[in-house]
Protein backbone atom coordinates (compact mmCIF):
# COMPACT_ATOMS: atom_id res chain seq x y z
CA UNK A 1 0.00 0.00 0.00
CA UNK A 2 1.82 3.58 -1.01
CA UNK A 3 1.00 6.40 1.13
CA UNK A 4 -0.48 8.60 -1.75
CA UNK A 5 -4.28 9.74 -1.29
CA UNK A 6 -6.62 7.25 -3.17
CA UNK A 7 -10.37 8.74 -2.99
CA UNK A 8 -13.07 9.38 -4.78
CA UNK A 9 -15.07 11.73 -2.26
CA UNK A 10 -14.56 15.19 -0.74
CA UNK A 11 -16.32 14.77 1.56
CA UNK A 12 -18.62 12.47 3.90
CA UNK A 13 -22.54 12.36 5.42
CA UNK A 14 -22.93 11.42 8.72
CA UNK A 15 -26.01 9.15 8.75
CA UNK A 16 -26.30 9.66 13.06
CA UNK A 17 -28.09 8.10 15.50
CA UNK A 18 -32.34 8.48 14.28
CA UNK A 19 -34.00 10.01 11.30
CA UNK A 20 -37.51 10.96 13.87
CA UNK A 21 -37.20 14.40 14.13
CA UNK A 22 -38.77 13.83 18.06
CA UNK A 23 -36.26 11.36 19.05
CA UNK A 24 -33.57 14.12 17.40
CA UNK A 25 -35.15 16.69 19.54
CA UNK A 26 -34.58 14.68 22.25
CA UNK A 27 -31.55 13.24 22.55
CA UNK A 28 -30.07 16.61 21.54
CA UNK A 29 -31.06 17.96 24.69
CA UNK A 30 -29.82 15.11 26.43
CA UNK A 31 -26.60 15.24 25.00
CA UNK A 32 -26.07 19.34 25.19
CA UNK A 33 -26.97 18.89 29.37
CA UNK A 34 -24.13 16.15 29.15
CA UNK A 35 -21.69 17.64 27.21
CA UNK A 36 -22.16 20.85 29.89
CA UNK A 37 -21.69 18.74 32.56
CA UNK A 38 -18.46 17.04 30.99
CA UNK A 39 -16.86 20.32 30.19
CA UNK A 40 -17.40 21.58 33.94
CA UNK A 41 -16.90 18.72 35.77
CA UNK A 42 -13.31 17.55 33.82
CA UNK A 43 -12.52 21.44 33.37
CA UNK A 44 -13.34 21.99 37.16
CA UNK A 45 -11.90 18.69 38.07
CA UNK A 46 -8.29 20.33 36.67
CA UNK A 47 -8.67 23.82 37.90
CA UNK A 48 -8.83 22.24 41.82
CA UNK A 49 -6.71 20.00 41.04
CA UNK A 50 -4.07 22.69 40.13
CA UNK A 51 -5.13 25.49 42.41
CA UNK A 52 -5.08 23.08 45.24
CA UNK A 53 -1.33 22.04 46.77
CA UNK A 54 -2.50 19.40 48.65
CA UNK A 55 -3.97 17.56 45.51
CA UNK A 56 -0.54 17.89 44.51
CA UNK A 57 0.40 14.21 44.34
CA UNK A 58 0.72 11.24 41.57
CA UNK A 59 -2.78 10.25 41.97
CA UNK A 60 -4.13 13.84 41.68
CA UNK A 61 -2.12 14.50 38.65
CA UNK A 62 -2.90 11.49 36.44
CA UNK A 63 -6.22 12.28 37.68
CA UNK A 64 -6.09 16.15 35.80
CA UNK A 65 -4.72 14.60 33.15
CA UNK A 66 -7.22 11.99 32.78
CA UNK A 67 -10.01 14.75 33.15
CA UNK A 68 -8.04 16.68 30.06
CA UNK A 69 -8.42 13.69 27.83
CA UNK A 70 -11.81 13.26 28.62
CA UNK A 71 -12.73 16.53 28.17
CA UNK A 72 -10.65 16.89 24.82
CA UNK A 73 -12.04 13.82 23.11
CA UNK A 74 -16.00 14.12 24.01
CA UNK A 75 -14.97 17.84 22.15
CA UNK A 76 -13.67 15.60 19.28
CA UNK A 77 -16.94 13.86 19.06
CA UNK A 78 -20.02 15.71 20.83
CA UNK A 79 -20.28 19.17 18.77
CA UNK A 80 -20.41 17.15 15.55
CA UNK A 81 -23.16 14.67 17.30
CA UNK A 82 -25.12 17.95 18.14
CA UNK A 83 -25.41 19.42 14.50
CA UNK A 84 -25.78 16.14 13.14
CA UNK A 85 -29.08 15.83 15.07
CA UNK A 86 -30.32 19.45 14.26
CA UNK A 87 -29.23 19.71 10.55
CA UNK A 88 -29.89 16.77 8.00
CA UNK A 89 -28.06 16.15 6.26
CA UNK A 90 -24.68 16.65 8.20
CA UNK A 91 -21.81 16.65 5.47
CA UNK A 92 -17.97 16.33 6.78
CA UNK A 93 -14.78 16.94 4.47
CA UNK A 94 -12.89 13.92 4.09
CA UNK A 95 -9.73 15.61 5.54
CA UNK A 96 -11.83 16.25 8.45
CA UNK A 97 -12.87 12.83 9.23
CA UNK A 98 -9.44 12.23 8.98
CA UNK A 99 -8.99 14.67 11.09
CA UNK A 100 -11.78 13.75 13.92
CA UNK A 101 -10.64 10.33 13.28
CA UNK A 102 -6.87 10.71 14.23
CA UNK A 103 -7.64 12.74 17.59
CA UNK A 104 -10.41 10.29 19.01
CA UNK A 105 -8.13 7.02 18.25
CA UNK A 106 -4.84 9.41 19.77
CA UNK A 107 -6.62 10.19 23.31
CA UNK A 108 -8.98 7.22 23.10
CA UNK A 109 -5.33 5.50 23.51
CA UNK A 110 -4.17 7.44 25.83
CA UNK A 111 -6.80 7.10 28.11
CA UNK A 112 -5.94 3.28 28.11
CA UNK A 113 -2.45 3.72 29.00
CA UNK A 114 -3.53 6.52 31.69
CA UNK A 115 -5.90 4.08 33.36
CA UNK A 116 -3.29 1.72 33.64
CA UNK A 117 -0.79 3.76 35.27
CA UNK A 118 -3.49 4.69 38.29
CA UNK A 119 -3.78 1.61 38.72
CA UNK A 120 -0.21 0.93 39.33
CA UNK A 121 0.10 4.20 41.43
CA UNK A 122 -2.89 2.25 43.52
CA UNK A 123 -0.66 -0.40 43.82
CA UNK A 124 2.56 1.64 45.50
CA UNK A 125 0.08 3.75 47.38
CA UNK A 126 -1.19 0.70 49.18
CA UNK A 127 1.11 -2.44 48.40
CA UNK A 128 4.37 0.35 49.55
CA UNK A 129 3.32 3.15 51.37
CA UNK A 130 6.41 4.20 52.92
CA UNK A 131 8.10 4.48 49.41
CA UNK A 132 5.03 5.51 48.11
CA UNK A 133 6.37 9.15 46.85
CA UNK A 134 9.83 7.94 45.89
CA UNK A 135 8.61 5.23 43.80
CA UNK A 136 6.11 7.43 42.07
CA UNK A 137 8.57 10.40 41.81
CA UNK A 138 7.67 13.19 39.69
CA UNK A 139 10.33 11.72 36.77
CA UNK A 140 8.65 8.59 36.61
CA UNK A 141 4.96 10.37 36.43
CA UNK A 142 5.75 13.02 33.57
CA UNK A 143 7.40 10.08 32.07
CA UNK A 144 4.64 7.61 32.28
CA UNK A 145 2.63 10.64 30.78
CA UNK A 146 4.81 11.56 27.73
CA UNK A 147 5.06 7.79 27.01
CA UNK A 148 1.41 7.42 26.99
CA UNK A 149 0.95 10.31 24.83
CA UNK A 150 3.91 9.41 22.32
CA UNK A 151 2.07 5.84 21.99
CA UNK A 152 -1.78 7.26 21.41
CA UNK A 153 -0.67 10.08 18.44
CA UNK A 154 1.78 6.94 16.67
CA UNK A 155 -1.00 4.38 16.51
CA UNK A 156 -3.59 7.06 15.39
CA UNK A 157 -1.09 8.44 12.68
CA UNK A 158 -0.24 5.00 11.39
CA UNK A 159 -4.08 4.34 11.03
CA UNK A 160 -5.06 6.90 9.32
CA UNK A 161 -2.04 7.47 7.24
CA UNK A 162 -3.29 4.31 5.91
CA UNK A 163 -6.80 5.13 5.93
CA UNK A 164 -6.42 8.12 3.56
CA UNK A 165 -4.71 6.07 0.74
CA UNK A 166 -7.45 3.38 0.71
CA UNK A 167 -10.29 4.23 -2.11
CA UNK A 168 -13.96 5.06 -1.26
CA UNK A 169 -15.77 4.63 -4.35
CA UNK A 170 -18.85 2.40 -2.83
CA UNK A 171 -21.06 5.25 -1.00
CA UNK A 172 -20.80 8.41 0.66
CA UNK A 173 -22.98 7.48 3.51
CA UNK A 174 -21.45 7.09 7.11
CA UNK A 175 -23.57 4.30 8.89
CA UNK A 176 -22.34 6.22 12.87
CA UNK A 177 -22.41 9.95 14.24
CA UNK A 178 -18.70 10.04 13.74
CA UNK A 179 -16.03 9.09 11.73
CA UNK A 180 -14.67 6.03 13.48
CA UNK A 181 -13.14 3.38 12.03
CA UNK A 182 -14.60 0.62 11.16
CA UNK A 183 -17.79 2.62 9.43
CA UNK A 184 -15.23 4.62 7.47
CA UNK A 185 -13.37 1.25 6.29
CA UNK A 186 -16.30 -0.66 5.34
CA UNK A 187 -17.11 2.21 2.66
CA UNK A 188 -14.34 1.68 1.11
CA UNK A 189 -13.54 -0.44 -2.25
CA UNK A 190 -10.20 -1.62 -1.42
CA UNK A 191 -9.12 -4.79 0.48
CA UNK A 192 -8.87 -3.31 4.19
CA UNK A 193 -8.06 -6.82 5.32
CA UNK A 194 -4.67 -5.94 6.25
CA UNK A 195 -5.25 -2.40 7.98
CA UNK A 196 -8.62 -4.17 9.47
CA UNK A 197 -5.44 -6.64 11.15
CA UNK A 198 -3.32 -3.71 11.80
CA UNK A 199 -5.99 -1.91 13.98
CA UNK A 200 -6.65 -5.14 15.52
CA UNK A 201 -3.47 -5.50 16.70
CA UNK A 202 -2.70 -2.36 17.75
CA UNK A 203 -5.73 -1.75 19.77
CA UNK A 204 -5.43 -5.53 21.24
CA UNK A 205 -1.59 -4.54 22.40
CA UNK A 206 -3.03 -0.98 24.05
CA UNK A 207 -5.83 -3.02 25.52
CA UNK A 208 -3.81 -6.23 26.54
CA UNK A 209 -0.63 -4.14 28.49
CA UNK A 210 -3.41 -1.83 29.98
CA UNK A 211 -5.54 -4.96 31.44
CA UNK A 212 -2.46 -6.72 32.83
CA UNK A 213 -1.36 -3.90 34.49
CA UNK A 214 -4.27 -3.18 36.12
CA UNK A 215 -5.17 -6.93 36.80
CA UNK A 216 -1.56 -7.48 38.22
CA UNK A 217 -1.93 -4.29 40.33
CA UNK A 218 -5.13 -5.28 41.30
CA UNK A 219 -3.84 -9.14 42.50
CA UNK A 220 -1.02 -6.83 44.74
CA UNK A 221 -3.96 -4.14 45.92
CA UNK A 222 -6.02 -7.25 46.94
CA UNK A 223 -3.62 -9.43 48.50
CA UNK A 224 -2.19 -6.98 50.53
CA UNK A 225 -5.83 -5.69 51.55
CA UNK A 226 -6.64 -9.12 52.84
CA UNK A 227 -3.70 -9.17 54.87
CA UNK A 228 -4.45 -6.04 56.68
CA UNK A 229 -5.87 -6.98 60.48
CA UNK A 230 -7.36 -3.68 60.49
CA UNK A 231 -11.11 -3.29 59.57
CA UNK A 232 -10.90 0.81 59.04
CA UNK A 233 -7.59 -0.18 56.61
CA UNK A 234 -9.25 -2.81 54.79
CA UNK A 235 -11.93 -0.02 54.18
CA UNK A 236 -9.70 2.88 53.34
CA UNK A 237 -8.14 0.55 51.04
CA UNK A 238 -11.38 -0.26 48.79
CA UNK A 239 -12.64 3.05 49.08
CA UNK A 240 -9.10 4.11 47.33
CA UNK A 241 -9.29 1.64 44.87
CA UNK A 242 -13.54 1.80 44.02
CA UNK A 243 -13.47 4.83 42.14
CA UNK A 244 -10.52 4.05 39.52
CA UNK A 245 -12.04 0.26 39.11
CA UNK A 246 -15.51 1.18 38.40
CA UNK A 247 -14.23 3.65 35.65
CA UNK A 248 -11.69 1.04 34.21
CA UNK A 249 -14.87 -1.88 34.15
CA UNK A 250 -17.24 1.19 32.49
CA UNK A 251 -14.44 1.85 29.73
CA UNK A 252 -13.08 -1.13 28.91
CA UNK A 253 -16.28 -3.34 28.81
CA UNK A 254 -17.33 -1.13 25.83
CA UNK A 255 -14.42 -0.53 24.37
CA UNK A 256 -13.79 -4.08 23.92
CA UNK A 257 -17.14 -4.53 22.69
CA UNK A 258 -16.71 -2.27 20.02
CA UNK A 259 -12.95 -3.00 19.09
CA UNK A 260 -12.15 -6.18 19.09
CA UNK A 261 -14.15 -7.95 16.41
CA UNK A 262 -13.79 -8.02 12.93
CA UNK A 263 -15.56 -5.58 11.02
CA UNK A 264 -18.34 -7.99 9.29
CA UNK A 265 -19.62 -8.10 13.20
CA UNK A 266 -20.47 -4.41 12.99
CA UNK A 267 -24.33 -3.85 13.97
CA UNK A 268 -25.33 -0.25 13.64
CA UNK A 269 -27.51 -0.46 16.54
CA UNK A 270 -25.65 -2.04 19.09
CA UNK A 271 -21.98 -0.36 17.92
CA UNK A 272 -23.70 3.29 17.99
CA UNK A 273 -24.74 2.74 21.65
CA UNK A 274 -21.77 1.62 22.86
CA UNK A 275 -20.18 4.18 21.20
CA UNK A 276 -22.84 7.22 22.50
CA UNK A 277 -21.43 5.38 25.74
CA UNK A 278 -18.06 5.46 26.16
CA UNK A 279 -17.57 9.12 23.60
CA UNK A 280 -20.72 10.96 25.58
CA UNK A 281 -21.35 9.42 28.42
CA UNK A 282 -18.16 8.43 30.00
CA UNK A 283 -16.31 11.24 29.78
CA UNK A 284 -19.27 12.45 31.79
CA UNK A 285 -19.36 9.94 34.22
CA UNK A 286 -15.25 10.25 35.12
CA UNK A 287 -15.33 13.47 37.32
CA UNK A 288 -18.46 12.29 38.76
CA UNK A 289 -17.46 9.39 40.06
CA UNK A 290 -14.00 10.20 41.44
CA UNK A 291 -15.02 13.89 42.61
CA UNK A 292 -18.59 12.53 44.66
CA UNK A 293 -16.51 9.10 46.36
CA UNK A 294 -13.64 11.12 47.37
CA UNK A 295 -13.57 13.64 50.54
CA UNK A 296 -10.27 14.98 49.54
CA UNK A 297 -11.88 16.27 46.45
CA UNK A 298 -14.79 17.78 48.17
CA UNK A 299 -12.57 18.97 50.66
CA UNK A 300 -10.40 20.58 47.76
CA UNK A 301 -13.04 22.44 46.71
CA UNK A 302 -13.92 24.08 49.95
CA UNK A 303 -10.60 25.47 50.74
CA UNK A 304 -10.65 26.76 46.46
CA UNK A 305 -13.97 28.72 47.69
CA UNK A 306 -12.87 29.38 50.82
CA UNK A 307 -9.39 31.13 49.26
CA UNK A 308 -11.57 32.82 47.10
CA UNK A 309 -13.52 34.30 49.37
CA UNK A 310 -10.99 35.69 51.52
CA UNK A 311 -9.30 37.88 48.49
CA UNK A 312 -12.73 39.26 47.89
CA UNK A 313 -12.23 39.87 50.95
CA UNK A 314 -8.93 41.60 51.03
CA UNK A 315 -9.53 43.72 48.05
Amino acid sequence: MDGTQNTNVSDFVLMGLTESEDVQLVLFSLFLLIYLITVLGNAGMVLIICLDPQLHTPMYFFLSHLSFLDLNYSTVVTPKTLENLVTSPTYISFGGCLTQMFFFIALVVTECLFLSWMAYDRYAAICNPLHYLVVMSRTLCHSLITVSYIIGFSEALIVVLHTSALDFCKSKVINHFFCDTTPVLILSCTNTFDIQVMIFILSGCTILLSLITISVSYGFILTTILKMKSTSGKRKAFSTCASHFLGVTIFYSTMIFTYLKPNESYSVGKDQIASVFYTIVIPMLNPLIYSLRNKEVKQALVRVMQKRESAKHLT
